[in-house]
């Protein structure tokens, strides 16, 4: 009866001892991302410019969210986070920035202001609307930072209602040039280029982003691949992560002429990258879905196509270290 007793306790001091090193280690770990995560990305949306679901749709792709088969996503958009500085930014304004700035301060950063600044792609509704609610029907802000290009800042400043938000000192806007790096803090710089895209009321511009350790591009509005200046597999190469537009998955997805609307199919990019490394294609994550796109929903068999190829998708909530 002793021997057993005996035993007992140390089967208790081997399993207490056990518990505190693996308890060690996860502090370790903890510490070790706190360290390296000053800097990071946030996804808060990944929807096309109108959403998913998209207005007076009842097609099968949109009653899927009416049945509780799938969730709302939110419009794309990219958050910018510096825990070291305690900044925040937006990579896009949506109609969505209600719920995507308060993400932002619910399980980022609260750092008692809305955010710090928002970076413009262009003058399409998914991309610059949300705005609004930074104007004297809704926030009243004072002077928030808005990074545009020449042709988007004159547009904000000469047409109503986003004039008034000039006027008001709502918004400050803040002027960027092509390929001109602004150095936000010691930590981050961001530099915007121009892209080929329907460009009725503003030029169109991506974004690369830069940590200390680790950069991205941000692409969610362009033509064609071959339409740009660049190689988009070349500029790929020369990143962390790349998020790129991924409007529609194939041609004929949609019932007219695609070629009006044009945007990149993933497969038209997943063909380009065809030949390349694992590791080049692992930097890919497609974003800005249309509601049609099967890429849009959780879990679809052409989605788990391209994923079984190296490619990634964003998805709301997922981080990614600077």
């Amino acid at each position: 009866m002793k021997a057993i007793q005996i035993l007992c306790l140390i089967c208790c001091f081997l399993l207490y001892n056990c518990e505190y090193h693996i308890k060690q280690e996860v502090d370790s770990v903890k510490e070790d991302i706190n360290k390296t995560t000053g800097q990071y990305i946030t996804i808060l949306g990944v929807a096309q410019d109108a959403g998913f679901p998209q207005i007076n749709c009842n097609k099968d792709c949109c009653n899927t969210f009416y049945k509780g088969e799938e969730t709302k996503q939110l419009v794309s958009c990219l958050g910018l986070v510096d825990m070291v500085s305690k900044q925040k930014w937006l990579f896009d304004a949506t109609p969505d920035i209600t719920v995507q700035t308060q993400l932002l301060k619910d399980h980022h950063l609260d750092n008692g202001k809305v955010v710090d600044g928002v970076f413009l792609t262009h003058a399409h509704i998914g991309h610059y609307t949300g705005l609004m609610q930074f104007g004297r029907e809704a926030l009243g802000a004072k002077n928030i930072p808005v990074y545009a290009m020449p042709k988007m800042k004159r547009y904000l400043e000469t047409n109503g209602p986003w004039s008034q938000l000039v006027n008001l000192n709502n918004i400050e806007l803040k002027s960027l040039e092509n390929k001109v790096s602004l150095k936000l803090n010691n930590y981050i710089q961001v530099t915007p280029f121009l892209v080929p895209h329907r460009d009725e009321y503003s030029e169109t511009v991506g974004y690369k982003i830069e940590g200390n350790r680790k950069s991205t591009l941000f692409i969610p509005d362009i033509d064609k691949w071959h339409k740009w200046n660049q190689s988009i597999v070349e500029e790929v190469k020369k990143v962390d992560y790349a998020f790129l537009d991924a409007s529609f998955f194939s041609n004929g997805e949609l019932k007219r002429d695609m070629s009006l609307i044009p945007h990149p199919f993933i497969t038209e990019t997943t063909t380009l990258f065809k030949n390349e490394a694992l590791e080049t294609k692992q930097k890919i994550y497609f974003i800005h879905f249309n509601h049609t796109n099967p890429a849009i929903k959780n879990q679809h068999r052409l989605k788990d196509s391209i994923k079984k190829l190296g490619f990634n998708f964003a998805k709301q909530g997922d981080n990614f270290k600077l």
